[in-house]
């Protein structure tokens, strides 16, 4: 699984491995790499090191960046309203102590009290209206929240009232549990420009952990004795350091691993089964899928490049895409082939199989090449490949990060498909720096992405698929640049049924289901796992089924707000 879109500067891999494989890490405050206390400087009993959301240098300490910030920035430094428990498939009050409608179109929230920033200064629900009124800014990743939103008003100091000009119960949930509080009196001095892209690098805090140190290859945060929750939650999270470190590469991190130099990966690793199997690691389950379902990784095709705007096309090379060789032959049987529609098999209840059985697809190169020829696309110069309807060549790059053996593979599954079928694809292996800004200006052809994960509704789902207007640069929603006004208004739709009302939100799926069944915005392909692999040298009870923790064990940008921090106030360190 990867996570959201990082961009990074550029660092050469050689150079990156060196710092990330030997005992002389380049950090700034003395550490000396994973499984070193760096001469007592950081003790290894008090240190939890891990690595899985970062694949270069971090970028910023700015938690409205949600698809680069460093690992921790929301979660461990920055917070939410609430948190979602997706095993009971409920909020749970945070920073909020409690919120409820309380008429058709008014939501109050009643803040703690006691709350205090990490400069001593408490927080306030001017705090909270500040922090979502930064969404009035248009260039803002949450901008058209205000679409919907009228009004965020602070009736005292921990009481918010939100009225709304249209109430979308479903969008609203996602956002009390994704959107991070941030200090007024000190973001308010700061232009637009420095409060969106700001590198943030001296952040003042709510969560447990403050920054330490930061350095080319890694992220410090050191756990804050005075953290508000201790007293209020009966929490304490029980690393006193946590070193996130960025890799390269999977390999690189099995060696970390082996080696003792990381407590936690969420990388996707090649050997995961084995090194369970051999008791060299743990992972929530014992057995196969040994993971937790996570995310749907899909091919994204840029629909505003040809022949990508056409749906039939679009269909044909779904056809084209041998899911279970990918399933197989990269993957160990670790994931699943996606439904059609790639709804996580935890919403299977959403999913409308009649429509599936008539609209659906599924690998077949036969099918592939006759819708191919009954669009238009033919071999008119005996090469083996289609060109456009206009005659001239398709040459299509599809492009996944280097390092990321996983989907790298995947990719070549993929390309070779889509020969047989007769649609040219050649495979790209850039920086995933350099790919993320490529892909959010819409620079590309094709790129595997699994953005958005397991929520508390499917609405997050098709939100990032169909969200409109297409802005110059995308960097969180539909990279494919996809333009359906009737589909965005099912999304929106959906996003105001209430979230007991299922008939009702079947209904409006429904619909939804059968426009991107038929114009194929996203190609779904596999069912990527909560990839989690533990060693316990340094810190035990890790989330298991059989366990007493089952919480999500994940450090992945908002799974921090989805069990991942509770995550951490259940391990224990080693004897």
């Amino acid at each position: 699984m990867r996570i959201r879109a990082r961009w990074f500067t550029l660092l050469a891999v050689g150079g990156l491995i060196a710092t990330a494989c030997t005992s002389g890490g380049s950090s700034t405050d003395g550490d000396k790499g994973g499984g070193t206390s760096g001469g007592g400087a950081m003790p290894r009993n008090e240190t939890l090191y891990t690595t899985g959301t970062q694949w270069g240098p971090p970028a910023n300490y700015n938690p409205l960046r949600n698809w680069d910030h460093a690992t921790g920035t929301k979660g461990l430094a920055y917070e939410t309203l609430f948190h979602f428990d997706p095993n009971q498939g409920k909020l749970t009050p945070w920073l909020a102590e409690s919120g409820s409608w309380t008429g058709g179109k008014t939501y109050e929230m009643k803040l703690r009290s006691g709350i205090t920033w990490s400069d001593g200064k408490p927080m306030t629900a001017a705090d909270v209206v500040y922090s979502y009124e930064i969404g009035k800014i248009e260039a803002s990743s949450f901008h058209t929240l205000w679409d919907w939103l009228s009004k965020a008003e602070a009736v005292d100091d921990h009481t918010v009232r939100f009225t709304f000009k249209q109430a979308r119960y479903q969008e609203w949930d996602f956002t009390l549990y994704g959107q991070p509080i941030v200090p007024e009196h000190v973001w308010s001095k700061l232009s637009d420009e420095q409060v969106l892209n700001g590198v943030n690098d001296k952040p003042v805090v709510s969560g447990a952990y403050t920054l330490k140190s930061h350095s080319q290859d890694r992220v410090i945060w050191q756990r804050r004795d005075d953290w508000w929750g201790v007293k209020a939650l009966g929490m304490k999270p029980a690393p006193k350091y946590i070193v996130d470190i960025s890799n390269p590469s999977n390999e690189v991190v099995i060696g970390q691993l082996n080696q003792g130099q990381l407590d936690l990966s969420n990388n996707f690793l090649p050997g995961a089964a084995s090194m369970i199997k051999a008791h060299k690691a743990v992972s929530y389950y014992d057995q196969a899928p040994y993971m937790q379902s996570a995310n749907t990784a899909w091919l994204v095709p840029n629909t505003t490049k040809k022949p990508m705007d056409d749906p039939a096309f679009r269909k044909a090379l779904a056809y084209s895409v041998d899911v279970g060789k990918i399933v197989k032959g990269v993957y160990g049987d670790l994931v699943k082939p996606a439904d059609p529609t790639g709804l996580l098999p935890q919403w299977d209840k959403y999913i409308d199989t009649s429509l599936t059985a008539k609209e659906g697809f599924s690998f077949d190169t036969a099918a592939a090449k006759k819708m191919l020829a009954d669009a238009g696309y033919r071999d008119t110069d005996g090469d083996g490949y289609v060109e456009n309807k206009d005659g001239s060549a398709i040459k299509l790059k599809l492009q996944v990060p280097t390092g990321w053996t996983d989907w790298m593979e995947a990719a070549k599954v993929i390309a070779a498909g889509a020969k047989d079928a007769g649609i040219r694809i050649t495979t790209d292996f850039p920086d995933q720096n350099a790919l993320n800004d490529l892909r959010g200006k819409g620079d590309f052809d094709l790129v595997i992405n699994n953005e958005r994960q397991l929520s508390n509704t499917p609405w997050t789902y098709y939100e990032y698929m169909f969200q409109l207007p297409v802005q110059k640069q995308q960097n969180t929603v539909n990279f494919g640049r996809y333009e359906n006004k009737e589909a965005w208004d099912l999304v929106q739709q959906l996003g105001g049924v209430r979230t007991d009302d299922e008939a009702g939100m079947k209904a409006v799926i429904s619909k939804i289901q059968d426009i991107q069944l038929k114009e194929m915005p996203v190609i779904p392909l596999w069912y990527n796992g909560l990839w989690s692999q533990a060693t316990t040298g340094a810190w035990t009870n890790w989330p298991s089924d059989k366990g007493d923790s089952h919480y999500a064990p994940a450090l992945w940008r908002n799974w921090l707000e989805m069990g991942g921090f509770e995550m951490l106030t259940k391990l224990k360190p080693a004897k």
